[in-house]
């Protein structure tokens, strides 16, 4: 969460799409200021060319003329200059504007960016709260209209600019503290859809391109998964990616075609697809898999020897084949001692349940039941997550629903200490008597 977040802020600075200064300059009407020296201090304010500078005289004049009739152009003017010097002083002054001009788009847009940003380097509750005030003020900005002094042409323009933003915070929103996936996917998907219709390239970087990725990811996370628009948003990802980045997409892109497809045969055509265009027309050209029972029933007659499977096809075989062919490789196995390495889903001092597949550990589910020989020490129980790979059970029996292997007489491998090697004494060297 926090990378996500903090990466998203940071690539706000070269998109290219919005200027929080400049495009979201608001229209005020003509104002006339009968006091000489209230007009002097705002002239003074307003003029500055140094941020800091600026930010100091907006509010020495905001402090001298709380009531001011340009108090709304004042803190404009000083959210201006605190955008660029310090974001929590940002914050406070859009939070300012928004007390007396709530539908201010600079401020909602600022107040969206900067609570995203406080949010990745909150953790639990205070994050939830962050990115919901963020996705508040992304929908006061949905809902906002046109101040007087803004023609409809900069108004439209403006909008059209940052409408995409907020949809990306009430979609990061939904993940994160709402755990709403459909209504995440559904807003990602609009700030897309918006960003494309005005400029194509606009998808390939920055803060679109990030929530490509985890629009993607999201895809992956519903119940079932829905693998297939996972694949195709994770390679258009992959295909604009900075280098470095790029093979970690490819992993997650790749694994997803593997799971649907059943081989990695054709992906390369699926993201040149997606390389195209941000959305694929029509149904998305990836042939689902063999079923699992067949993929599986077709393993066994092809390759007979069954105390070579490695353990990962064993674990595959014994959910999926059918029952005589399941029973078949498990007559081989019973009551052989093996190592199972794993991660580790559970943990007591006299079981512990192992993700061993790439399935099981994507999915946060234990595959192996091994039940301990031997109580554990306290001290020698792994801790939830860990990798092990020094875990030694006995097949002993298994179910195909849910896919679980059950093993005995387990027991953790412990490395046995080297005796120091006795050194010779040197040439010359008497023992005392």
């Amino acid at each position: 969460m926090k990378k996500f977040l903090l990466a998203s802020v940071v690539a706000l600075v070269g998109l290219g799409i919005v200027t929080p200064v400049s495009l979201l300059a608001q229209g005020s009407d003509s104002i006339t200021i009968k006091d000489p020296a209230e007009y002097n201090a705002y002239n003074n304010a307003i003029t500055q060319t140094d941020a800091r500078a600026k930010a100091s005289a907006c509010e020495s004049f905001l402090q001298t003329y709380p009531q001011s009739i340009v108090k709304k152009s004042v803190l404009d003017a000083l959210l201006d200059a605190d955008s660029t010097i310090d974001p929590a002083k940002a914050l406070d002054a859009a939070s300012r504007l928004l007390q007396v001009d709530p539908g201010n788009l600079k401020a909602l847009y600022m107040t969206v960016v900067l609570k995203k940003q406080q949010a990745g380097g909150a953790q639990g509750a205070a994050q939830a709260q962050l990115l919901d005030d963020a996705a508040a003020a992304a929908q006061q900005g949905l809902a906002a209209t046109k101040p007087a002094g803004v023609t409809d042409a900069d108004f439209a323009k403006q909008k059209s600019a940052i409408t995409p933003f907020f949809h990306s915070a009430i979609a990061v929103d939904d993940i994160y503290s709402k755990k709403d996936l459909k209504g995440a996917i559904a807003e990602f998907r609009t700030e897309l859809e918006l960003i494309a219709a005005s400029n194509p390239d606009g998808t390939k970087s920055g803060p679109a391109l990030n929530d490509t990725l985890t629009l993607g990811q999201t895809y992956t996370k519903l119940d079932p998964p829905d693998m297939k628009n996972a694949v195709w948003f994770l390679a258009r990802a992959e295909s604009y990616a900075p280098a470095s980045y790029q093979p970690v997409i490819h992993k997650q892109a790749a694994y997803w075609y593997k799971r649907f497809h059943g081989s990695a045969d054709g992906y390369d055509d699926i993201k040149a697809l997606a390389a195209a265009t941000v959305f694929p027309a029509g149904e998305i050209a990836i042939k689902a898999a063999d079923t699992p029972t067949d993929i599986a029933n077709k393993y066994v007659t092809d390759n007979p020897d069954f105390a070579t499977y490695p353990l990962g096809d064993t674990e595959f075989v014994l959910a999926n084949a059918s029952t005589e062919n399941a029973e078949k490789v498990f007559a081989s196995l019973k009551d052989k001692n093996i190592m199972v390495p794993g991660v580790v889903i559970a943990a007591t001092a006299s079981q512990i349940q192992l993700a061993v597949t790439d399935d099981a550990k994507t999915d946060k589910k234990a595959d192996f039941t091994i039940n301990m020989k031997e109580p554990l020490a306290d001290a020698d129980i792994p801790a939830v997550g860990a990798t092990v790979a020094n875990l030694a059970g006995t097949f002993d029996s298994y179910t195909q629903s849910p896919a679980q292997i059950i093993m005995r007489d387990g027991a953790i491998q412990k490395e046995e200490k080297k005796k120091p090697v006795a050194k010779k004494p040197a040439a010359g060297h008497h023992t005392a008597h």
